[in-house]
């Protein structure tokens, strides 16, 4: 597994302070974030996951915890949009070069808009996948705020 992504090298470029984490990545494995989770013996408050959607049409970048589910309706209204929707697997992976399972919000192809949920920053350090399948990155959210350029909003559903 090469330690060197585009996420990667995002972060050094930009002199952000930040480990390296490879797990074990299951591919048949349906949730992702929580795996991962699971395999680095981790609460899935502090895994984020990134997820790709659209709003009004519009490709974006959400980043939550692995354990959450993103409303529709707050990922909109945090764009200042009407509707959102999760984006569809093959979309994400050609917007972003990343290959589901592995994508980051550092370093894609296109740069999109991303939003961070408010809860990832209540934690000094937190874990985003890093580049590809098997690898996250453990870093303070405000540096991976600072660094995407991410609005922070509550874009989480209840309960």
């Amino acid at each position: 597994m090469s330690k060197t992504t585009r996420g990667t090298q995002v972060l050094g470029k930009a002199k952000v302070a930040f480990t390296l984490h490879p797990y074990e990545y299951n591919p048949a494995g349906e949730r992702v974030g929580l795996q991962a989770a699971e395999a680095m013996q981790a609460d899935p408050q502090i895994v984020l996951k990134t997820l790709m959607a659209e709003v009004d049409g519009h490709p974006v970048c959400v980043v939550v915890p692995s354990d959450g589910e993103v409303s529709m309706k707050k990922l909109a209204a945090a764009f200042g949009g009407k509707s959102a929707q999760m984006m569809k697997p093959p979309d994400a992976e050609r917007l972003t070069g990343y290959h589901v399972g592995g994508i980051s919000p550092f370093g894609q192809k296109k740069r999109v808009p991303t939003v961070v949920e408010s809860d990832a920053l209540s934690h000094p350090l937190v874990y985003i996948n890093g580049g590809q399948r098997g690898l996250l990155v453990r870093l303070a959210p405000a540096d991976a705020v600072a660094v995407l350029g991410a609005v922070v909003a509550s874009v989480m559903s209840e309960g």
